[in-house]
């Protein structure tokens, strides 16, 4: 692995807890569909460091969701419950961007928010382990 593809995915993982911070924001001001925006986001970045670290780089975010799920969710390293939540952000966040006539109800985003905290700091730490070995 290069110093260059470890500094980029340290820089996305760094993206991923900014883009949370960013939803915690958003969603304190009742932004809700904007906060579901920015928890995919988050979640997106986590995933893209880890596979970048993997040699892939999807030019698409389906390329990305598809990836996750064949390379660390069937495989067992991460549990499906992870791959359906993350599944249910990218759905809710293609609503919450594209969609006419949705907004998010905030009793329904709150949960998401430490779901999602879980989601980045687990892939996230899936992703420094690879960065930096502990042998």
């Amino acid at each position: 692995m290069t110093d260059e593809t470890r500094t980029l995915a340290r820089y996305r993982i760094e993206r991923a807890r900014e883009a949370l911070d960013e939803a915690g924001l958003l969603f304190s001001q009742g932004h809700t569909n904007a906060c579901v925006s920015r928890l995919y986001y988050g979640c997106f970045y986590a995933v893209s460091a880890l596979l970048l670290l993997e040699g892939h780089s999807p030019s698409k975010h389906s390329g990305v969701r598809a990836l996750f799920h064949q390379r660390f969710v069937r495989t067992g390293v991460f549990a499906k419950d992870l791959g359906r939540f993350y599944d249910r952000l990218f759905d809710n966040r293609q609503k919450a961007d594209y969609a006419d006539l949705v907004t998010f109800d905030a009793a329904d985003v709150s949960p998401w928010l430490s779901e999602a905290l879980n989601f980045v700091e687990a892939v996230s730490k899936e992703a420094e382990d690879r960065i930096d070995p502990k042998d």
